[in-house]
């Protein structure tokens, strides 16, 4: 006996001793070597999040490639860290001082600031504690977060770079608004959601006359800012009224009625209200007509004075209170029920605001083409390939960056404004802005006090963009050792939902500031839906605390659960049997070792024939199962590779092998034997250890005396051997046999471990023996015998063409087998006689489909087979 392990494992005492362990011993630092450096960068969580079920399938997965990585000898190197947040992170600061009484713009930038710092330090890197929960084997040494000084300033060197390239511009342009957030978001920032919403059909009368045009609206409250009527110049249904000035409803503006191609005749009445200050088709057709711009709304989504009514008033009541109005004026023709889509910002979920605004874009036209090209020919290769066709969608339609936002939290805009005046220069610092500033006026007086920075932020996505060079320091020291080392990385798991936010730009900046792509392989999550395949959310109720799982399950359970049905880019359907699952695999292969853990060894013994088989089959096994697994990681077919494993283990080892080796009760095993075993056990558990760190470090440990330090983390993986094919397929076919046996067994109610005999009608010159041994001790056969005919009398099967049979002779009561035997011919024969009936329809047999055809006739096959093999057994017990 090796080592007494306890009956039942025990995941939460298990799981800590060996993460403090890990860390102890610093298992996860990397530090360049002479090694292949293996690297990924964990897609980083907001710093104030906290570990949900998404977080739990992406982490798990790149611990996996992390943890197999160093099995196979790589320097692996998994970066860790948090994003800054900008919108999420200042919307909770904002919210927590609201409820103390203070706002915002009250305490000034610098206090609010101080506030957000204050909040971050308390609330950040939760959710990395999170992550050791699970198992995640990160280098903790090397947690950044955006924010960070050496990120910041390469946030700030890259913004300067691209402005002094000409790709970054300032201008007015139409920008999608969140009035919740005060700031524009980007248009991948937006989600678009059908809602049934009512379409306004509205009059306007003409100026100085009786006439009026009507229009149809989704939006009546807009109409404060109309500047223009527009139609078709081809509709002759307002021909007359050409060149005629209209007075908005309400306000009574004068505007003119203009004709442009783009309206839709075929829409509403086929006359549209320009709006410019407040819809991106309206701004184009105002600047294309000289229109005047009227912004109604303020930066909260209240009306402003320039609507003249209702100022103050939210836009979504004064929609009400103008309808009202439009109603009482007699301005309302009708109203329909209209479904329609609108755009609600991906961060607070608020109804976005086309709106005109100052900001900084970056120009995408020339920065997207390497990192479109390298897609498309597999320079980077996309897990699954269908995405790169979206991929390609958007890069081929991709609009200038909005790369600016109205907020105080993230990285200020280095961009400096001269005195009383829109001019600016851009710099690292305010002393080197005073510099730039003097050259730029001539003043050699200005100071630092003269100049203002610009208030707005940076998007959060123009510091993650960087973030497979930044984390390296890359940016501010493009030739040090660890962006040399570990750059480009190698995998990217990540959500096909930030394609466009995050791995495209990631692809743009690698090739803008390394001239390489920044990893050669994206592997994409798919969505954590429920059973009913809803996605997880708070608000639904439907999404589990991971971590309470893992408090039932086991981080193991948890780990192996979400991967069971989790392909590369496909949905997981979640269900609280998936960690069970997992659990009762882990539980499975403790109790297979601590059953190899309780045998007594015996060096005396010579080693059985049938184990001699067993270490054979199983090595050869073992080695098809490396060759298959190696495989399904190179084709990142990750939850395959999980399944062979499971399979593997689960099948193979536990179910044939132990069973074939496993010494009689209380009898002690060969040692030669044992110690192959115990080989095996271990090379089992290193293919496990990528899905299962905890529970195999733990019997890995109990094997042998291991040193201080020493971890499974780090012993090689199994390597394939040569595979004797025609083995595995004479064992696979004793399989068959046995489990055929065993089942003639069952049906006749004969024990198990009741001997019995074999017989095999065959040519004794064909028959290979080889295997015998292995029948025997699995089926309990104490004899095999070659006979050339059949076998009165006896139970027949048959396997690859060959007959078997089982001569029953005392084992079973002939009448009560008869009678058995007779039901089932007479149930047989009336099967066949349905099947028959179907067959025999000539417009069934034309009509359906050639498969469901050859299903009746493979139907009609097997129960002849059948009746045959019953009436032989019948004619044999009544002999």
């Amino acid at each position: 006996m090796t080592k007494e392990i306890p009956s039942q494992y025990n995941p939460a005492q298990t799981e800590e001793k060996w993460y403090a362990y890990w860390l102890e011993h610093k298992l996860f630092k990397s530090v360049p070597d002479k090694r292949e450096p293996y690297t990924i960068v964990i897609p980083p969580p907001n710093v104030t999040g906290i570990l949900h079920m998404g977080h739990m399938l992406n982490n798990t997965i790149q611990d996996i490639l992390i943890r197999r990585a160093r099995m196979l000898g790589k320097n692996a190197c998994w970066v860790p860290g948090t994003d800054h947040a900008s919108i999420a992170t200042e919307s909770k600061v904002v919210t927590k001082l609201r409820g103390e009484g203070i706002e915002k713009q009250d305490i000034g930038r610098e206090k609010f600031l101080d506030h957000a710092w204050e909040w971050t330090h308390k609330h950040g890197g939760i959710i990395l504690e999170q992550l050791k929960k699970m198992g995640a084997s990160c280098d903790w040494d090397r947690t950044v977060f955006t924010m960070d000084e050496k990120l910041s300033a390469s946030v700030i060197k890259v913004f300067i770079d691209l402005h002094k390239k000409g790709l970054i511009y300032r201008g007015v342009r139409m920008v999608n608004w969140d009035p919740s957030a005060k700031t524009a978001v980007s248009d991948e920032e937006v989600n678009y959601k059908e809602v049934q919403s009512k379409l306004y059909y509205v009059r306007y009368q003409f100026e100085g006359e009786g006439n009026y045009i009507t229009i149809a609206t989704t939006r009546p409250e807009t109409i404060l800012g109309d500047t223009a009527i527009c139609v078709h110049p081809e509709d002759d249904r307002f021909k007359q009224f050409k060149g005629k000035n209209i007075i908005v409803p309400l306000v009574n503006r004068i505007i003119p009625l203009i004709e442009d191609e783009y309206v839709d005749r075929e829409f509403g009445t086929g006359a549209l209200k320009i709006t410019p200050a407040h819809d991106i088709n309206d701004y184009e057709i105002g600047q294309k007509h000289n229109l005047k711009i009227i912004d109604i709304f303020n930066e909260d989504g209240t009306l402003n004075e320039a609507a003249e009514i209702l100022i103050g008033k939210d836009r979504f009541e004064a929609r009400t209170l103008i309808v009202e109005m439009l109603e009482k004026e007699g301005h309302i023709v009708k109203i329909e029920d209209y479904v329609n889509k609108v755009g609600y910002s991906e961060r607070t979920d608020a109804a976005i605001e086309p709106k005109l605004s100052m900001q900084w874009f970056l120009k995408m036209a020339n920065i997207v083409k390497p990192a479109l090209d390298n897609v498309l020919d597999d320079t980077i290769v996309f897990h699954p390939a269908k995405f790169k066709n979206i991929y390609k969608h958007w890069m081929e339609n991709v609009r200038d960056w909005n790369i600016s936002r109205q907020l105080w939290w993230g990285h200020q805009i280095p961009a400096y404004y001269l005195p009383n005046s829109n001019e600016f220069v851009v710099a690292e610092t305010i002393e080197e802005a005073v510099e730039l500033a003097k050259q730029k006026t001539g003043n050699q007086n200005l100071k630092a006090t003269d100049l203002k920075q610009d208030a707005d932020v940076l998007d959060t996505w123009f510091s993650s963009w960087l973030w497979p060079i930044s984390v390296f320091d890359g940016i501010n020291n493009p030739d040090n050792e660890d962006i040399n080392y570990y750059y480009p990385t190698n995998d990217l798991v990540t959500g096909h939902d930030i394609i466009f936010f995050w791995i495209a730009r990631m692809i743009m900046s690698g090739y803008e500031y390394r001239g390489k792509f920044p990893f050669k392989n994206v592997y994409f999550t798919g969505m954590v839906r429920d059973g009913q395949g809803r996605k997880m959310s708070k608000q639904l109720g439907n999404s589990p605390d991971p971590l309470e799982l893992i408090k039932e399950y086991g981080a193991d359970g948890v780990r192996v659960g979400m991967l069971l049905c989790s392909p590369a880019g496909g949905d997981l359907l979640f269900d609280n049997k998936l960690p069970e699952q997992g659990r009762n695999f882990g539980n499975k292969i403790w109790n297979a070792s601590r059953l190899i853990f309780q045998w007594e060894t015996d060096a005396t013994i010579p080693q059985p024939e049938y184990a001699r088989i067993a270490i054979n089959w199983f090595e050869n096994k073992l080695s098809q199962t490396v060759q298959n697994i190696d495989k399904q990681f190179n084709e990142y077919r990750i939850s395959e590779a999980l399944m062979t494993v499971y399979k593997f283990f689960w099948d193979e080892f536990s179910s044939w092998y132990l069973e074939l080796v496993k010494p009689a009760y209380q009898h002690p095993i060969d040692k030669k034997t044992y110690d192959k075993t115990i080989e095996f056990l271990d090379q089992s558990l290193r293919l496990l250890h990528p899905f299962m760190p905890f529970i195999t470090e733990e019997i890995w440990q109990s094997i042998e005396e291991r040193k201080d330090g020493e971890s499974i983390s780090y012993a090689s993986l199994p390597k394939a051997g040569q595979i004797d094919e025609k083995l595995l397929l004479a064992f696979e076919n004793k399989k068959e046999v046995i489990s055929s046996i065993r089942k003639v067994k069952s049906e006749k109610n004969i024990p198990q471990r009741e001997e019995v005999i074999l017989k095999i009608k065959s040519n004794p010159k064909d028959y290979n023996s080889d295997l015998d041994a292995v029948i025997k001790k699995l089926a309990g056969v104490k004899q095999i015998e070659i006979v050339d005919e059949k076998v009165n009398g006896a139970i027949n099967f048959i396997v690859s063409a060959v007959e078997y049979y089982v001569p029953l002779g005392d084992l079973v009561n002939k009448d009560e087998e008869i009678s058995k035997l007779e039901k089932e011919l007479e149930y047989t024969r009336g099967f066949i006689d349905s099947v028959m009936k179907k067959l025999g329809n000539e417009r069934f047999v034309q009509s359906a489909p050639a498969n469901v055809v050859a299903l009746e006739q493979k139907k009609k096959a097997e129960a002849e087979s059948k009746i045959l093999a019953i009436e032989e057994q019948l004619v044999a017990l009544k002999s």
